[in-house]
């Protein structure tokens, strides 16, 4: 398999133009451009540098089709049993109808993606400290943006947590071991690179007080 050249953007470019994308083909994804995109993660930030993290990469079917149906018991109980509500709500709800019948799609269909990646913190199983994730998520946006560069979609996700300690023992993690999110890759099979929406930025920016 041919591994495609990462495309040149600026890194403005690329912070401003790399949204979630959860409409995933799968069309494979060649070992280099995943080996090149988690060396770009792992230069990410690291709590000390201690760098106490490791990332799983995923492609076996059953695996994944194991974790599916965890991940998708997730999202039954937090969003799918309001389907209704949600997509009935008025526009500007906590959950927009379009996130909502992508992240839908995703969950549907999360199997079908050729690669997840797991970024892992060893040690932290039993941790109660909720700034936890500050010692890897800036790596796992490290890794977003350089999937972006391979024109490969990818979006954090966390509905598997309600099976940890089976999606533990299925990886083969240390029992001190916690996943920090499952990112789904895959080339982009629906929308487009475009700047996310946001609130403005005077409304959401305040200097030295919150009020």
């Amino acid at each position: 398999m041919t591994s495609p050249e990462p495309q040149e953007l600026s890194l403005l470019e690329a912070l401003h133009s790399t949204p979630a994308r959860r409409y995933l083909s799968g069309k494979p994804i060649s070992d280099d451009v995943i080996r090149a995109i988690l060396d770009a993660a792992i230069r990410g930030p690291s709590a000390g540098n201690g760098q106490f993290w490791t990332w799983i990469v995923v492609r076996d079917p059953e695996t994944k089709r194991q974790v599916a149906q965890w991940y998708r018991e997730g999202w039954e109980r937090h969003y799918g049993s309001r389907r209704d509500q949600i997509l009935n709500a008025p526009d500007g709800g906590p959950l927009s109808k379009r996130s909502f019948l992508a992240a839908d799609h995703l969950a549907a269909h999360l199997e079908e993606a050729p690669v997840w990646i797991f970024p892992v913190l060893l040690g932290a199983a039993k941790s109660s400290n909720p700034r936890l994730g500050s010692s890897i998520y800036g790596a796992v946006q490290q890794l977003i943006l350089a999937a972006r560069a391979y024109g490969l979609g990818a979006t954090l996700t966390t509905l598997h947590v309600g099976h940890e300690d089976d999606v533990r023992e299925l990886l083969g993690l240390p029992e001190d071991a916690l996943t920090m999110a499952l990112i789904p890759l895959g080339y982009p099979s629906k929308g487009r690179w475009s700047q996310p929406k946001r609130r403005p930025i005077d409304e959401v920016v305040h200097f030295e007080r919150f009020s």
